[in-house]
């Protein structure tokens, strides 16, 4: 199951930030078709969030058609991620927990890399889309 956080300096709406963790967890394989999220009284309990937010998020999953509330029994994942299988991003990820790791080595804190990060994005996606 998906355990949901807030990142209170990300300028993204809450609910909004819920949507994404739900849409990123699909990608990685980590939540499939079938699977229940938590109920929005144990997300209320867990990252203190008002129930209208996450009643909301909700709503934009299923508007997304990425969820489907049953009546009386919760909120479930409806679609399966239609990118690669999880095992073949392993190595992916494990270079870029290297990444990480030598960046912190380097001395950055968790802005600076954001922002290296997201600048070296950004300009990797300009090259590849040029």
């Amino acid at each position: 199951m998906i355990e949901f956080y807030l990142d209170q300096k990300s300028g993204v709406t809450p609910y909004l930030q819920l949507v994404q963790q739900v849409r990123r967890a699909i990608k990685l394989g980590l939540l499939h078709d079938g699977d229940q999220l938590p109920t929005v009284k144990e997300v209320v309990g867990r990252i203190a969030i008002n129930p209208n937010t996450v009643s909301k998020a909700y709503r934009e999953l299923e508007y997304q058609g990425l969820a489907a509330a049953r009546t009386g029994v919760g909120t479930f994942v409806t679609v399966a991620p239609d990118e690669e299988p999880v095992a073949s991003l392993r190595p992916l990820q494990r270079g870029l927990q290297r990444w990480l790791a030598r960046a912190r080595e380097a001395g950055l804190d968790d802005e600076s890399i954001e922002a290296l990060f997201i600048d070296s994005f950004r300009n990797a996606s300009s090259v590849v889309t040029s």
